[in-house]
């Protein structure tokens, strides 16, 4: 990828801001273009975002645990937090990711000695480009709140599912429609139009097209690594083979004798 600079070019003409890595550039330290696009979406015309960086990493407190790495975070001047995340396929936007994402946030806000009552709200935005619930509506808002009375639970968390495929020629629909758009020039909003211009069109092209060598070389090390394990564990599987049925063993038994690691046994089961 890095040799052949006609393919990147190419994928760079071929991005819109569901591409996560050209959104992630074009909102970080963008605080004109997230304001606009939470009060599109979330409907509140008072939102004043303060700060706002674009892959944001958040490590596990636990050891082993799962890291995640944020699209856009936000902050704005009432103290709340903003997840933004852009999803081509729906398998990105799993409901329990969104759980996740949002208790890592929770985590972060609270020092030692505050108070409970102190955490700040939080919103958690994904934008899919599909309408992954199916229901043909523009904004899924999830809320908590009593089974028993239907009265909110104001815990301060917020899940927001925002339907890219939405049409509609009202403000959540022309920015949708922005979303989608390949070219500067035909976005409706100027605030969008502007970041997209930069590094497409304009001085930031060269550092959108160094972002997607640095993808496919990442991607071609993480494929020759599988690849390479692959074929480590096709040769342990040959020689557990060999021994089951040349020394009439159990699978068990032959990867005793191999001494096989309990992570590459759960594999190897699988494959038996």
């Amino acid at each position: 990828m890095r040799q052949d600079a006609r393919t990147v070019e190419q994928i760079v003409d071929g991005m819109s801001l569901f591409d996560d890595d050209l959104m992630s550039m074009v909102f970080d330290g963008n605080t004109e273009a997230t304001e606009l696009l939470l009060k599109v979406i979330l409907k509140k015309n008072d939102i004043k975002v303060v700060s706002v960086v674009g892959q944001r990493e958040f490590q596990s407190p636990i050891v082993g645990g799962r890291n995640i790495r944020l699209d856009i975070l936000a902050k704005d001047s009432t103290g709340k937090y903003y997840n933004i995340e852009v999803q081509k396929k729906p398998e990105g936007a799993h409901m329990r990711r969104a759980r996740y994402n949002s208790s890592m946030m929770d985590s972060r806000m609270l020092k030692e000695g505050q108070k409970f009552s102190e955490l700040q709200d939080s919103y958690m935005v994904f934008i899919t480009q599909t309408d992954i619930f199916g229901h043909g509506i523009p904004i899924y808002t999830i809320n908590r709140h009593f089974e028993e009375t239907e009265e909110l639970f104001d815990d301060g968390s917020h899940i927001v599912y925002v339907n890219g495929s939405y049409k509609g020629n009202d403000e959540i629909g022309r920015l949708l429609h922005d979303f989608g758009c390949k070219e500067s020039k035909d976005m409706y909003y100027p605030e969008l139009a502007k970041g997209v211009r930069h590094f497409k069109e304009e001085g930031g092209r060269r550092i959108m097209c160094e972002a997607v060598e640095k993808y496919a070389e990442k991607y071609a090390e993480k494929y020759a690594e599988q690849k390479a394990e692959n074929v480590r564990l096709n040769s342990l599987l040959d020689s557990i083979r060999k021994i089951m049925t040349n020394m009439k063993m159990g699978a068990e038994q032959a990867m005793n004798v191999l001494e096989v690691n309990d992570h590459d046994r759960e594999i190897l089961k699988k494959r038996l």
